[in-house]
């Protein structure tokens, strides 16, 4: 008597996300980088909990106090906790990367998208704005836009700054490095539109009788996300360093707020002597910008069906 034989399961595909969260929790550096900037999340969502002082009470009893039990970052020349304004400098300083990094998205991807799906003189205008925009020395301009729209008198402004507060600095940091931020996005978008617009799922939709909008929110766009997740990684990190470094130069996001950039500014005179004020803002700057940069090579490993992870 022949055995019946067991039923064959059947096998699940796994989706293209699937595999990518597969290979990437293979990643073990960004997955430890990721653990990271949720620690940093955290700190910054809780600051009002985890800080052991008010980050702008000053103590006038000590200044320049190295690190002891009381003050495990130790004090600065106004007797203010270092690590109370490092805590709450995390929340300036994640709030500045992840608004410039949304903002370079967007307009980033809009004009990638638009370049590359129609392609032609849209594309030709696009791309020598884009060139243009590359062409211009950004540092020097941050810092004179800053400059400029923070002593500006004018009555637009002074109604935004009245409106705002002491939030004018953080609003006006992350539009000026936005507008100058996106064109890498862009480029990068535009190249994958490129491609994607030439394949046959393409045909066949427009054939279908899909137009240019549908055509691209609901087949371009969400094929382009995986270049789009990668480069708002690299966003984060490169925006909080570019507001550290305008802060650090007194462009940047001004006193009361308490920011990594300025806490290096206040303390680029005494570094020799007080060495521990610069240097737990700078570990911070190192470890965040590294965390997300690590971050993004791990997500470009992952979603890069060419990857050996």
């Amino acid at each position: 008597m022949t055995a019946i034989p067991a039923p064959v399961k059947p096998t699940v595909g796994r989706s293209a996300w699937a595999v990518s969260l597969r290979r990437f929790r293979r990643h073990k550096l960004a997955m430890f980088f990721l653990i990271v900037i949720v620690l940093l999340i955290v700190m910054a969502l809780s600051a009002p909990m985890i800080s052991p002082y008010n980050p702008e009470t000053q103590d006038l009893s000590g200044f320049y106090e190295p690190p002891s039990a009381a003050h495990l970052f130790g004090k600065d020349d106004l007797g203010r906790d270092i690590l109370s304004r490092i805590i709450w400098g995390s929340r300036v300083s994640l709030i500045v990367g992840f608004s410039v990094a949304a903002l370079s998205i967007i307009i980033g991807t809009v004009m990638g998208t638009l370049a590359g799906f129609f392609g032609g003189r849209t594309d030709a205008l696009i791309s020598r704005f884009i060139e243009l925009m590359l062409s211009l020395p950004t540092l020097p301009l941050l810092l004179v836009i800053s400059g400029l729209l923070a002593t500006s008198d004018l009555p637009g402004v002074l109604a935004i700054k009245n409106a705002l507060g002491s939030s004018f600095s953080v609003v006006l940091i992350v539009s000026v490095i936005a507008l100058f931020g996106w064109m890498g996005t862009a480029r990068l978008v535009r190249g994958e539109a490129l491609k994607l617009r030439e394949l046959e799922y393409m045909d066949a939709a427009r054939a279908l009788g899909a137009r240019n909008p549908r055509l691209m929110l609901r087949h371009m766009v969400p094929n382009l996300l995986p270049v789009i997740i990668v480069q708002a990684t690299l966003d984060v990190g490169g925006a909080i360093l570019t507001e550290a470094a305008l802060s650090f130069l007194g462009f940047g996001i001004q006193p009361p707020v308490s920011t990594w950039g300025n806490m290096l500014s206040n303390a680029q005179e005494v570094v020799l002597q007080y060495p521990w004020i610069p240097f737990f803002p700078g570990l911070m700057i190192l470890i965040t910008v590294l965390a997300f940069n690590f971050l993004g090579d791990g997500l470009r490993d992952a979603l890069d069906p060419r990857s050996k992870l």
